[in-house]
């Protein structure tokens, strides 16, 4: 979407075009409710800002939306496309070494593993994986949720064209 529609578009219309960024409600409507925005640099400091008030229980009921690291989102959503596009392939040995990381990850923090996949080779993700296993829950949290703000703030500057 161009921001011209979007500063245009009914309210209910501009929120759910930022949600696949981040389904967080008061981001959704923080964000949504400043236009319009001059620039698209001035909507993407407005939501950069408005998520630095991100907890980690925010980051947790958003992450439904996201598939597993490794894992090939399904569907044709917003969401789906923009994670297959970020993850990168992988061999056989190191998607196994993810699967059974992402199990480990679960069951020590009790949500799927979240990091910013763009940009990164599988290797690097596994090593990021393996490296956070080690982490105390609230470190993990505090990773989690700058993780998670990454993604959306770089999913936002590519859905949102000037």
């Amino acid at each position: 979407m161009d921001l011209g529609s979007y500063n245009a578009a009914a309210r209910d219309t501009a929120v759910a075009a930022l949600r696949p960024c981040a389904d967080i409600a008061g981001w959704l409507a923080a964000v949504t409710d400043a236009r319009p925005y001059a620039t698209v640099v001035e909507l993407l400091e407005r939501a950069a800002e408005e998520s630095e008030h991100w907890q980690i229980d925010d980051v947790d009921a958003a992450l439904g939306m996201h598939p597993r690291i490794g894992e090939s989102a399904a569907g044709a959503s917003t969401e789906a496309r923009l994670s297959r596009r970020e993850q990168p392939p992988a061999d056989p040995e190191t998607a196994a070494a993810i699967t059974a990381g992402n199990a480990e990850y679960e069951r020590r923090f009790g949500r799927i593993f979240l990091v910013r996949a763009a940009g990164r080779t599988a290797q690097d993700i596994l090593a990021a994986l393996t490296a956070r296993l080690r982490h105390s829950p609230d470190v993990e949290d505090k990773i989690v949720v700058d993780q998670f703000r990454e993604i959306a703030l770089l999913r936002l500057e590519g859905l949102i064209t000037p």
